[in-house]
């Protein structure tokens, strides 16, 4: 479970591409949640308005649910 984490967790560029990287503080999964800090209020306003794409692309990539929200902090 731990190793899935960590893949989503160095895919995260892959699977949200360069730009929402690039703003992205840090990222952790917990209870399959997942949390992400972002330090643009605008791509996080984006990202909220898209969250089950995010939920969608993040689970794809793992081959399995490995998470079942995303919060922004």
């Amino acid at each position: 479970k731990k190793m899935n984490e960590i893949d989503v967790l160095n895919g995260w560029e892959e699977m949200m591409g360069i730009a929402v990287a690039n703003r992205t503080v840090s990222l952790k999964i917990s209870n399959k949640i997942l949390i992400i800090t972002l330090d643009s209020s605008v791509i996080r306003e984006e990202l909220a308005n898209g969250k089950q794409i995010i939920i969608e692309r993040v689970n794809q990539f793992a081959k399995k649910e490995i998470i079942t929200d995303v919060w922004f902090k």
